[in-house]
């Protein structure tokens, strides 16, 4: 779930404090800085809010070399679903550090209240002609919160030819990073203990968390070309591969048991009455994407369209397209409209299960079967719409955007008994505000 959100706010500020620049068509001189500042805000009402301020600082070293600062401040609280099923009566869940309670009403879909957390990122990138109509960018990213550190480096190479009308890209990016859950790494399908219960050991002495801090890998490849089709417009194309190994599982996301008659969550614990029977996720630990990306851009009298459409199928039985439209409307000389729209579909990962029928769950450590019931990884659609109002100019440059965003899925077929009265996948929206003022 944070990774999701972060994942938004990266690209959306990504996108933001490098757009004024080229609208604007500037130059700066030697040695000069260019600074942007953003501050991104999202919200999911009743659930996870965040904010993010983001300045990014550009300086021109040589008339065609540039260094690119970025430092990323972003802080996220609220609750986040944790994978359990709703159902008739009330539910508590232990806190990952098994010192608090999480409280659920009847009827409401769990949720985990502890999700709180602050993150600081530092990325740098160097630009640099290495050849005639060849250049180079190197980059490094470093990401520090409680619980996950990030650490990757990158190479960027592009080659001019056609008399520059066609750019061809190629790109290598390497990261490693270390996972430490709070109180430990879950063992597969250990069960939730009770609050304040230190010896994690279930009833029948199954060790349910080892303690244990776990790193992943991460290897991506994108290769690309653009290509100027006349003095109005240009299309890019391009492929990546994305490979991520090592720890993948999700540490605070579980999976109900249910009756296999009635479909009702079991609650099990004498100790506890009101913490259900829910089992910890287990995600496989490999990860193997393909995306191709073509965009679209065209410049209309003043105007700009921007169309852009990506597909991406990977091993975990996910298939995903996205399209996303934006049309800046620019009036009164320097002040602009951009609306935007964006459209995704995802099918299921192979592993997805909203509930386990109690005798057919997994054994406790079993590390060869895979099973998340995060909601994520299900069949949706995603919908966000949006409006930025803006301003370019030679000395600065600021804009104001206002999006919203709309996740929904169909009700899971495997729903039966008690099971078919809860809102099993329900809505999930969201706004976010951003602005942003280049120096």
């Amino acid at each position: 779930m944070k990774k999701n959100i972060r994942l938004s706010l990266a690209a959306a500020s990504c996108a933001l404090l490098g757009s004024h620049g080229a609208m604007a068509e500037d130059k700066h001189d030697v040695g000069d800085w260019d600074i942007s500042a953003a501050l991104l805000f999202y919200s999911e009402p009743d659930r996870v809010t965040a904010t993010e301020p983001v300045i990014s600082a550009k300086k021109q070293i040589d008339t065609d070399e540039t260094l690119t600062l970025k430092l990323t401040l972003d802080t996220l609280t609220g609750a986040s679903a944790n994978g359990a099923v709703p159902t008739n009566r009330p539910q508590s869940f232990t806190s990952p550090s098994g010192g608090t309670s999480a409280y659920t009403a009847a009827g409401e879909t769990p949720l985990d209240e502890s999700f709180k957390d602050t993150r600081v990122a530092v990325n740098a990138a160097w630009e640099k002609p290495i050849a005639k109509d060849l250049t180079m960018v190197l980059g490094t990213n470093f990401s520090t919160e409680y619980d996950y550190t990030s650490f990757a480096v990158s190479s960027t190479f592009a080659k001019d030819i056609n008399n520059s009308n066609t750019t061809l890209m190629a790109g290598l990016s390497l990261g490693m990073d270390m996972i430490e859950p709070v109180n430990g790494k879950p063992v597969a399908f250990g069960t939730l203990q009770t609050q304040g219960d230190d010896d994690d050991e279930d009833d029948d002495g199954n060790k349910v968390k080892n303690g244990s801090d776990d790193t992943k890998s991460l290897v991506d490849i994108v290769v690309g070309v653009t290509q100027v089709i006349d003095q109005n417009s240009l299309f890019q194309l391009s492929y990546s591969l994305s490979s991520s190994s090592g720890y993948l599982t999700d540490p605070y996301k579980f999976i109900s048991v249910v009756d296999p008659t009635t479909g009702i969550p079991l609650f099990e614990n004498n100790a506890q009455p009101d913490l259900p029977t829910v089992v910890y996720e287990n995600r496989p630990d490999s990860r193997l994407k393909h995306s191709v990306f073509g965009q679209y851009k065209r410049y209309i009298g003043g105007d700009v369209l921007d169309t852009s459409y990506r597909f991406m199928v990977d091993d975990w039985g996910i298939t995903s397209n996205t399209i996303d439209v934006k049309y800046r409307w620019k009036f009164a000389d320097t002040q602009y409209l951009q609306p935007h729209v964006r459209v995704y579909q995802q099918s299921a990962a192979d592993f997805y299960t909203p509930f386990f029928i109690d005798g057919q769950q997994p054994t406790v450590g079993d590390t060869n079967s895979e099973a998340s019931a995060d909601y994520r990884l299900g069949e949706f659609m995603a919908y966000t719409v949006g409006l930025e109002y803006g301003q370019d100019n030679p000395s600065n440059s600021w804009s104001v955007a206002l999006e919203y965003y709309l996740q929904t899925g169909d009700e899971p077929s495997q729903a039966f008994g008690e099971l078919k009265n809860q809102e099993l996948y329900p809505d999930v929206d969201a706004l976010m505000l951003r602005v942003v003022y280049d120096f």
